[in-house]
């Protein structure tokens, strides 16, 4: 019973979830998947190190397809979650965990930049609002 109701909670903040939340939960998913993917390899669960791989590379597709490229900041990532992507591959190919370690630290680097961002934005707003 606990079960379902996680899942119906998470289902709903997906749903009700802002644009700069929705991406502030990637990048908590990649981070969860990479760490993941890191224990099954540790495990030498080769099977379920590329399932938890995957699942990171197709959030960090999603996070470049949102990519705006009229916003000079989108072209100054794309080459970082490129460079992510890859190192992310490179781990399911070679079952190498340092790669995992480097995806891991930008991806953190990101989620933290991103948290940021939110506080910083939300704070602008209230001043708007006074």
């Amino acid at each position: 019973m606990m079960a379902k109701q996680y899942q119906a909670y998470q289902d709903n903040s997906v749903t009700t979830a802002s644009g700069p939340q929705l991406t502030l939960m990637l990048y908590n998913g990649c981070i969860k998947f990479i760490n993941q993917a890191k224990q099954a390899l540790e495990n030498e669960n080769i099977e379920a190190k590329n399932e938890f791989i995957q699942k990171a590379q197709n959030i960090v597709q999603e996070l470049m397809i949102t990519l705006d490229p009229e916003i000079e900041i989108s072209n100054q990532m794309m080459p970082l979650y490129e460079y992510i992507h890859y190192q992310l591959q490179q781990a399911n190919i070679k079952n190498e965990s340092s790669y995992l370690d480097e995806a891991y630290t930008y991806v953190v680097d990101f989620r933290d930049t991103w948290k940021e961002v939110i506080k910083l934005a939300a704070k602008n707003n209230k001043r708007e609002k006074i």
